[in-house]
């Protein structure tokens, strides 16, 4: 025991406790927590972040919501190609990428966080993911603002 002027206690380390905020993942480069872009459907189901959406109209790619984030029907969170696996993650609301952008972001911040992102179509802009040349982000804005944005394989086949 080691003595102080108020009292003893055990000799060994001390250990402070400390009330840590849980940061949300952020979306990209290679996915998001533990869904990574190209794992079958088979593993980022077992990893028990996603839950499978139940569509008739889900094209080549089966679609799936990330299990925090549920959709709205019709929509979907998360697409899984045959072949490709992973190949579409759309960011949760809240969600940022590495380089802090997310749904609500104006056009001016998304082209200070990446000055060569290209237009793409009216409102649609896209980039390569820094440090990760398989995958690319695509912001959609309305208004000026990000009101959607998403991770995808560059060459993924769920939808153009």
């Amino acid at each position: 025991m080691v003595s102080s002027g108020s009292g003893t206690w055990p000799r060994g380390r001390l250990i402070a406790t400390l009330a840590v905020t849980p940061v949300p993942p952020t979306l990209g480069p290679n996915g998001y927590g533990s869904i990574k872009l190209g794992m079958t459907a088979g593993k980022a189901k077992a990893t028990g972040a996603i839950v499978k959406k139940r569509s008739k109209t889900e094209g080549p790619c089966s679609t799936w919501d990330l299990k925090k984030f549920p959709t709205p029907k019709g929509s979907a969170g998360v697409y899984v190609s045959p072949t490709k696996g992973v190949s579409v993650i759309f960011a949760p609301k809240g969600v940022k990428t590495p380089q802090g952008i997310k749904i609500g972001s104006t056009l001016k911040q998304l082209k200070a966080a990446y000055p060569r992102v290209q237009k793409a179509a009216d409102d649609v802009y896209r980039i390569k993911v820094p440090s990760n040349k398989k995958a690319q982000y695509v912001f959609v804005l309305e208004k000026g603002k990000v009101a959607d944005l998403y991770l995808a394989l560059t060459k993924q086949n769920c939808f153009d």
